[in-house]
């Protein structure tokens, strides 16, 4: 693959977690600041959109009807603000310039989402955190995370996750699973495999954006993906 100069890069709200599955771990905090620091200083222009489940999910919230489903997605968006504004914090004091643009209107917490401003942000230098996914009830973090790629021109999507990308079955449950080097977009949505959800992958297959799922945790393994290096872990969806 050819060097890359915009990404997008979705972390689930979980991996902030850590060990301890919820709340915030500054560890891994630290950790993924230095690996967007790592980018940025090789001329990638970073943004990012962090998941809320280590706080509170808004299928989980409305399970047994006390919460209605679309409450339960807005406490699910103002988890993903908490973590943006914990991620804004390990970044700039790392010395990154970090904005967050959020989907609902807070402003005396962070920006508005505005697409204009969030390129100029990141022709700027400036890391930019998509946060409150996409503002709407019923939509996944996954999806707001393509979207914002889609709209800032991104070259590509990066799902950071805790494995070395997709296998064609659970490699925490079977031995044998096997990592998936490159697939399609309809293979990435089948049943067994579920890179991200139908309508994230959808959007990104109409927008032809190409998904790279990696492991997070690897040192230095981010700039190698978008570097094109051939040992770094990961598997790219793509038509």
């Amino acid at each position: 693959m050819e060097k890359k100069k915009r990404i997008l890069v979705k972390f689930s709200g979980e991996a902030l977690a850590g060990d301890s599955g919820f709340g915030i771990d500054n560890a891994v905090l630290k950790f993924i600041a230095k690996q967007i620091k790592e980018l940025v200083e090789n001329g990638i222009q970073v943004g990012i959109v962090i998941g809320g489940g280590n706080i509170i999910r808004g299928v989980s919230a409305a399970r047994d009807g006390i919460i209605k489903r679309t409450s339960g997605d807005h406490m699910g968006m103002l988890s993903t603000v908490i973590n943006s504004i914990a991620m804004r914090e390990a970044l700039e004091s790392v010395g990154l310039d970090v904005r967050v643009q959020s989907a609902i209107k807070m402003e005396a917490i962070c920006e508005t989402f505005i697409v204009g401003r969030a390129n100029r942000h990141l022709e700027k230098g400036r890391v930019v955190i998509f946060a409150a996914g996409t503002g709407n009830p019923f939509f996944t973090t996954d999806t707001a995370a393509t979207l914002r790629a889609i709209e800032i021109d991104s070259d590509m999507i990066i799902k950071a996750t805790k494995v070395d990308g997709v296998y064609d079955k659970d490699p925490h449950k079977f031995d044998d699973a096997t990592l998936l080097k490159e697939l399609n977009y309809e293979l990435a949505m089948s049943d067994d495999i579920k890179v991200m959800d139908d309508t994230a992958i959808a959007l990104a297959k109409d927008n032809s954006l190409p998904i790279l799922v990696c492991n997070m945790f690897k040192d230095g393994n981010l700039l190698k993906i978008i570097q094109g290096d051939e040992s770094a872990f990961c598997s790219i969806v793509r038509n």
